[in-house]
């Protein structure tokens, strides 16, 4: 069968695709002889094009239902930005909670658990990567058997147990150390009373905890949110591009509030209140999200992803040495009429990609007439299969620009200690430096559609002035960019502390460097952030499948739990290979930053990143969008030209 795309009679090809009749007819041939392969899409009289309202085409998507399963009757009464804005804050939330916990976890870990700095950024980053690595968890129960909702419902109530938990932590002075005679000298010798291993453990269990229950907000949210969304309204492009930069904005807004208010509530009234309000800042959104239940749309979990991807494995690998040519081969399989066997979904055109895969698809005769799903996969399954593959490159090449956000958290706090952090009279905590990012991105995200926007459309032409994947990869140039600066500052930085006697006093701010010369790498990483994720987000929303869209959101939480891990494997690693206590040699990242060298590990990232934006080149270029279904009038014209050639 060659190269030929195989299709179903009920897919139009795209205008790309077929030509135009008036070049020699090749369109209406190569459609007329995809149509003559055979293949064995059977046609049933439900079979229907998309209709066009107001001369705009109306794609076809799935039926939203109600929290009880049954269609919508009046759309109009549901969904829409209100309902996006109950679930808004939720994430707002959530993300304070994130934020509030990894910029003061390790300073409560230090201070009061009386644990080495290394240690704790190392658990906190353990931490970081747990709440988003085990985001394909909270993806697969969305999209098998709970439903996004309900995921959200469960998962916040976990994360709110865990908060409380930590509340609980340091509110009570039996799950802490003894802090008696233990003032900030004792901490940096290391003298003060350790933590006892239960007090240790159950700081750990419940810090844990939160992260697990972060596992089914992450993925769900941003994809529970778009759902709410008409994909059959002529405006559902840019009602989308609009909510990712509004969610996004969400999350920026949260973080903002833990770097700053979370902050100045630990200084001012201890650390109990300053992790209580985290856990009452959820309570509410919570408490939020549930009041907005009569308002949401919902789609029908699809039965288990994992299942499916299993099947069509099993299916191929069983089929792998049948030819297509084979005399039993009646054609790939696909069931009658507009609907497909996948609950929530819509069929998928065939693809030319990993071939292979379609053996999954490949009916014999000896299949029956009631086949095995482990023997014979329908094409949209298979196509499933091919769409999360295509998918993998994209979200692992911003692992990188994760593990850079990782260490700006931990070291540049560890910077910034040795730094004048007045601003005019007014000192600020290190603490609340993290948050320069989250405004960098604040700012980008309030001017992008009145400034880079339509700039950017001038040049490139582009509706939303650059695709997803060029905004993508636009985030991680400025990402190498913000890590090379800070390789450079640090640097100067670490010269100026030992010219000026403060080597030792790493603790000590040096009066007349300023700490707002780190202001350029938090805005260069807010602003990478913003082109490179919330691109990245609509990007897999977009183009995953219909029933794994909660398992494509997850692929971008993933992508930051493993920059999260790689952090601190490259942390050990850079501390075992360039540290020797016998010999009086300290590591890289030695806890007084005056010795270390943090500018060698900022510029290994930035090299790291510049081979990473190569291999993301590399397969950015390569990348085919999901194929479409053509307009009404496409199709119309389509029929006519048919018709005509035939006639002839």
């Amino acid at each position: 069968m060659g190269s030929i795309e195989i299709q179903s009679p009920e897919s139009v090809p795209q205008r790309s695709q077929m030509g135009s009749a008036g070049e020699d007819g090749k369109g209406i041939m190569v459609y007329k002889q995809r149509k003559k392969l055979g293949i064995h899409f059977a046609e049933s009289d439900e079979r229907q094009f998309p209709k066009a309202m107001g001369g705009e085409y109306v794609s076809v998507g799935t039926t939203p239902v109600n929290i009880r399963g049954k269609p919508i009757e009046d759309l109009s009464k549901t969904g829409g930005w209100i309902a996006a804005f109950f679930i808004f804050g939720n994430e707002m939330a959530e993300r304070m909670a994130y934020f509030g916990l990894s910029v003061n976890m390790v300073t409560f870990m230090f201070y009061i658990m009386h644990r080495p700095f290394t240690s704790s950024a190392n658990v906190v980053n353990n931490f970081l990567g747990i709440s988003q690595a085990s985001s394909v968890l909270g993806g697969f129960l969305a999209d098998a058997y709970l439903g996004r909702y309900w995921t959200i419902a469960i998962f916040t109530t976990i994360y709110l147990l865990g908060l409380t938990g930590i509340t609980l932590c340091a509110t009570m002075s039996v799950f802490v150390p003894n802090q008696a005679d233990c003032d900030q000298l004792s901490v940096l010798l290391g003298t003060c009373e350790q933590a006892k291993p239960w007090q240790m453990l159950y700081l750990y269990v419940v810090l844990y905890v939160t992260a697990f229950g972060a596992a089914g907000i992450r993925p769900c949210v941003s994809s529970f949110g778009a759902d709410q969304f008409d994909e059959r309204s002529k405006d559902y492009k840019a009602h989308l591009d609009r909510f990712f930069n509004f969610f996004y904005l969400s999350v920026t807004v949260g973080a903002i509030v833990a770097f700053t208010m979370v902050v100045y509530i630990q200084m001012e009234h201890g650390w109990g209140s300053a992790f209580g309000s985290l856990a009452l800042a959820m309570g509410i959104s919570n408490a939020v999200f549930f009041v907005g239940t009569p308002l949401y749309r919902h789609r029908l979990p699809g039965g288990s992803p994992f299942t499916r991807v299993a099947q069509v494995l099993v299916a191929a690998f069983r089929k792998r040495n049948i030819p297509f040519s084979s005399s039993d081969f009646i054609g790939l399989y696909e069931l009658p009429g507009k609907r497909s066997a996948i609950k929530g979904s819509e069929k998928i055109e065939h693809t030319d990609d990993f071939r292979c895969l379609d053996k999954a698809a490949l009916q014999l005769k000896e299949d029956g007439t009631d086949p095995s799903p482990w023997r014979l996969c329908t094409v949209t399954q298979v196509e499933e299969v091919k769409i999360l593959l295509k998918l993998l490159p994209i979200p692992s090449c911003t692992i990188m620009l994760s593990v850079i956000l990782t260490e700006f958290l931990t070291l540049s706090v560890q910077q910034a200690y040795t730094l004048n952090t007045h601003l005019g009279h007014l000192k600020l905590p290190v603490t609340c430096m993290p948050v320069f990012p989250g405004l960098s991105i604040f700012l980008i995200l309030a001017l992008y559609y009145s400034t880079f926007a339509p700039l950017a459309r001038r040049i490139t032409g582009h509706p939303q002035g650059a695709s997803q994947l060029q905004r993508v990869g636009l985030g991680l140039v400025i990402s190498i960019l913000s890590v090379a600066w800070a390789g450079v500052f640090e640097r100067y930085r670490r010269n100026y502390a030992i010219e000026h006697g403060f080597q030792s006093l790493f603790l000590s701010p040096m009066p007349n460097l300023s700490a707002f010369w780190l202001l350029i790498q938090y805005c260069l990483i807010g602003i990478a952030e913003v082109f490179c994720i919330v691109a990245l987000l609509e990007f897999l929303y977009q183009e995953a499948p219909d029933a794994m869209r909660s398992i494509g959101s997850a692929y971008a939480a993933v992508a930051g739990g493993l920059g999260c891990f790689v952090a601190t494997i490259l942390n050990n690693i850079i501390n075992s290979i360039t540290g020797n206590e016998a010999e009086g040699r300290s590591s890289w990242l030695a806890q007084n930053i005056n010795t270390g060298r943090f500018d060698y590990l900022y510029w290994l990232l930035a090299g790291l990143s510049i081979i990473n934006f190569c291999a993301f080149l590399f397969f950015a270029k390569r990348y085919k969008y999901r194929v479409r279904k053509a307009t009404e009038m496409e199709v119309v014209k389509l029929n006519k030209d048919i018709s005509s050639s035939e006639g002839k």
